[in-house]
């Protein structure tokens, strides 16, 4: 599966793409494009990639992403299907320059803040799927205002949370992309086993110190810091929906060390596994 820019056809009967996405899964690579993107999870579950943030993603997700910030969604095999409701603009949706009127700069500081990508908080988008539904049935002139005032009204939400962080800039290399998106799939399919640096580097045919430079050049972050978020987000999945012990689940993500498992968890988390369990069964 190779990274690539993504060419998003235009609507013929429509000045921006807006569809319910089924499938058996969730199968577009790593990938970036010049357009928005305000993707609703109906059904599904997985990782969700968005520049250098990687977190667990479940029905109810809402992210709003920006001009060419690379994103994708992986999700679990033992979902047997998933859906998303998606809309795709450019930033010319009502002509040239309109983000420059005055009547939209709500709407323009909200995109501007798009580019480190928005996770509206479940607290918030939980209500919003009827309407997404129903922009989305409408005829072309009323799909459109509608869109428009719910930017508008996405705009004035304090309740989210940005996901790439500081300083990140997103690598719209084709061939950096590919070698990203070649990392995600085996971290994915060999978190649970013992990752060594030069396996992965030479999966990209590249030296391990050339490999670890390009890996925190494109994503801000070292390659074991990224494999290191990824397994605790799958382990505060295992947390939330099983039974098992700490330790079990530890090893079940890939953790030799139990000491090492906590102090991985306490950075990404700020709380301990057992306290994490216990804060969010009291939501």
């Amino acid at each position: 599966m190779k990274a690539q820019f993504e060419k998003i056809a235009a609507s013929s009967l429509s000045s921006f793409n807006a569809f319910i996405y089924e499938d058996k899964n969730f199968d577009a690579p790593w990938h970036f494009h010049p357009e928005y993107e305000l993707t609703y999870i109906v059904k599904g579950e997985g990782i969700r990639y968005v520049g250098n943030n990687v977190q667990k993603f479940e029905a109810g997700d809402f992210v709003l992403i920006g001009s060419n910030l690379p994103h994708c969604w992986k999700d679990s095999n033992s979902v047997t299907d998933v859906k998303s409701i998606v809309f795709q603009w450019s930033d010319n949706i009502l002509g040239d320059n309109w983000l420059k009127n005055n009547e939209f700069k709500n709407i323009k500081h909200l995109l501007n803040k798009a580019n480190k990508g928005i996770l509206f908080n479940p607290s918030f988008s939980k209500n919003i799927e009827s309407r997404l539904k129903t922009i989305i049935n409408q005829n072309p002139l009323d799909k459109l205002l509608n869109f428009i005032k719910l930017l508008e009204y996405l705009s004035s939400v304090n309740d989210f949370n940005t996901l790439t962080s500081d300083g990140f800039t997103p690598s719209l290399n084709l061939k950096a992309n590919k070698r990203i998106d070649i990392v995600y799939d085996y971290v994915q399919a060999n978190y649970d086993k013992k990752i060594k640096l030069n396996d992965v580097s030479s999966l990209v045919s590249m030296g391990d110190e050339a490999f670890c430079r390009f890996f925190k050049k494109s994503l801000s972050k070292s390659f074991f810091t990224f494999v290191n978020e990824y397994r605790i987000n799958l382990a505060c999945k295992l947390l939330i929906e099983s039974n098992k012990q700490v330790s079990q689940i530890a090893y079940e993500c890939g953790y030799e060390s139990l000491p090492f498992f906590y102090r991985q968890f306490q950075k990404f988390m700020d709380c301990s596994p057992l306290v994490f369990k216990k804060m969010y069964h009291k939501l």
